[in-house]
């Protein structure tokens, strides 16, 4: 199905107008410009709507929902729309595995193979022992390989995922680069597992959601949370349409894995929440959920100087050196031009597949939540959808 505002069918318009309208539909927060900034990526079809949320520590600035969660259905975003967050599960990822560290019961300089032994095996393209560490596979520096091959589809547990990341040629001698390796992350999930004696999604649900109050966030949506999700749309490169896109086929299905590098599902005020958590240093409600020291892992590069992230090309202005990673975040060194140019250095978190993004900014004490569902953005991280939220909301915290 193609969308385009222009040609809507008037009750549909209608909807999305009234959509459009309705500022903040459980919240009375509001930044001034935000909602207009992203009305006008409606009206460009860069997307079809969103869900933007800006919080401190303790306090919700701005919850706003803009334009469609289903243009066809005539199905308005609401606060409580559903969206696959994909590669933000990375960041909770990497919480769930310093959580583990705080608790004494592992550590992230430790091999891989002390949890997973099918690892000791593991040979470097030179032939030499890999010897992984937790640390380099939650920053993307093992030169792990990826996943592959039929038997990936019939895979059940992270159990069932080992075997093939063992079977993949490694890319690279560990630390040697960057390269952001899916595989590494679902490993790190898999150590949560063997450590906790729990599934990864039982262990994030017990320790991490049900605290949170995060009743939106889930591996596997109820039928009554797949009547939320919002609709994927990608933009035809000649017409400027969007045309909607199934879900992912790899996710979101009780029988698969519960991946930890893109499994998660979410609504804006559910990862706010978890945003607001890193932002008050680990601590929400007077509970700690993360040591300082955790927290250092998270919010300090691990990488050294090795160019991390994705502006590293002419296309996105080879901002490699601007970017490390701590364990499962993308930090900024140095603000740069475009969707950095309005962030603090030290800003952390994580973007998606399909152009959701989640930024805490500590210089400034808040964190920037956006919920769309694009499938084809050339970068998600470096979209204009993102610049403009962003940009619209620092400009009205300043002010």
């Amino acid at each position: 199905m193609k969308t385009n505002i222009t040609s809507l069918p008037i009750r549909t318009l209608a909807a999305m107008l009234l959509c459009l309208s309705q500022a903040a539909v459980a919240n009375d927060a509001t930044l001034p410009g935000v909602g207009k900034a992203m009305e006008e990526m409606v009206v460009r079809n860069e997307i079809a709507g969103a869900v933007t949320t800006v919080v401190t520590k303790d306090k919700v600035l701005h919850l706003e929902c803009t334009g469609m969660a289903d243009a066809a259905a005539k199905r308005g975003m609401t606060a409580d729309t559903l969206f696959w967050i994909a590669s933000m599960t990375k960041p909770i990822t990497g919480t769930a595995v310093m959580m583990l560290q705080d608790g004494g019961k592992l550590n992230v300089a430790d091999p891989v193979s002390k949890y997973l032994p099918e690892f000791a095996n593991l040979k470097t393209p030179s032939g030499k022992a890999a010897n992984l560490t937790i640390a380099q596979i939650l920053t993307h520096t093992s030169g792990l390989g990826e996943a592959g091959g039929p038997t990936l589809k019939d895979a059940k547990t992270l159990a069932d995922l080992v075997p093939l990341w063992l079977a993949a040629a490694m890319q690279y001698e560990p630390g040697a680069e960057w390269k952001y390796t899916q595989s590494s992350i679902n490993a790190a999930a898999r150590i949560v597992e063997v450590v906790s004696g729990q599934t990864f999604d039982a262990f994030l649900q017990k320790r991490l959601f049900d605290p949170l109050g995060m009743k939106n966030t889930t591996f596997y949506p109820t039928d009554a949370q797949r009547a939320r999700l919002a609709t994927a749309y990608a933009k035809d490169k000649d017409s400027g349409m969007l045309t909607a896109v199934p879900p992912s086929a790899d996710f979101g299905t009780r029988g698969r894995p519960p991946q930890g590098n893109g499994g998660l599902y979410s609504t804006a005020p559910d990862y706010a929440r978890f945003a607001q958590l890193l932002l008050a240093g680990g601590t929400v409600d007077g509970h700690r959920y993360l040591s300082a020291d955790a927290m250092k892992f998270l919010t300090t590069p691990q990488t050294g100087e090795l160019p991390t992230g994705f502006f590293q090309n002419d296309v996105f202005g080879q901002h490699g050196k601007d970017y490390g990673w701590g364990i499962g975040t993308c930090i900024l060194r140095t603000p740069h031009e475009g969707v950095a140019a309005m962030l603090s250095p030290g800003t952390f978190g994580h973007g998606g597949a399909w152009g959701t993004q989640a930024w805490c900014d500590p210089v400034k004490g808040v964190a920037f939540v956006m919920m769309v569902q694009r499938a084809n953005f050339p970068n998600s991280d470096a979209s204009d959808v993102r610049r403009a939220f962003q940009q619209a909301a620092a400009q009205a915290i300043a002010k």
